[in-house]
């Protein structure tokens, strides 16, 4: 039976949006592995969503309910950052997870993150240890990526998103920049990499 793997997330201008994309193909990689994307509901009526110049959903992308959650074998949720801690759309759901963390529905299943932030210190790292207290309420197990890429992590001849708690890019202040090359090979990377821990753990 395949491991499956959800990548849950929650995009405004498109940059997490293509990140999940980037870690499903690293995640599909793996043999054995079903990995599937979903979004979260969006919490915004669209006059506000326009007026923020937000990118339209990715029809092909479903959304997710909170049962749905217990079904993956792995979770790796991804949103942008705001003030250094997930948006608020995400937190909406998870806090919708209140049945699921009553049951332990999720316990022992490996979770992950990944996300964008608009500058470089926006919250690369803070946005994941924020997070991580949802993790820990519902007993799943942190999954970084830590260095595991290699020599591309360490490289500071151009600056990137992305760090040793998960994949990440610079949205830029406006949401005009586009992930760069090196934030979606570590994306690909992460995919690969926490799906292969979660087919061990299923094992």
């Amino acid at each position: 039976m395949a491991t499956k793997i959800y990548i849950v997330y929650y995009s405004t201008w498109g940059h997490v949006a293509t990140l999940a994309e980037e870690i499903k193909k690293g995640a599909d990689s793996v043999q054995g592995v079903e990995a599937t994307i979903w979004q979260v509901p969006e919490t915004l009526p669209e006059e506000v969503l326009g007026k923020m110049h937000a990118a339209p959903k990715r029809e092909e992308h479903p959304v997710i309910t909170a049962r749905q959650l217990a079904e993956a074998d792995g979770v790796l949720f991804g949103f942008p950052t705001r003030f250094g801690m997930m948006a608020a759309q995400m937190k909406a759901f998870l806090d919708s997870t209140g049945g699921l963390w009553r049951e332990q529905a999720l316990a022992g299943k490996p979770a992950g993150f990944f996300f964008a932030t608009g500058t470089q210190g926006g919250g690369q790292e803070t946005t994941a240890l924020t997070a991580v207290t949802q993790l820990a309420h519902h007993g799943m197990v942190f999954v970084p990526v830590g260095y595991t890429l290699g020599a591309g992590m360490f490289g500071m001849d151009e600056g990137k998103g992305g760090s040793p708690y998960g994949a990440g890019t610079f949205a830029g202040a406006d949401g005009g920049r586009a992930p760069s090359e090196a934030e979606l090979e570590l994306a690909a990377h992460q995919g690969k990499y926490f799906a292969a821990i979660a087919k061990k753990l299923k094992a």
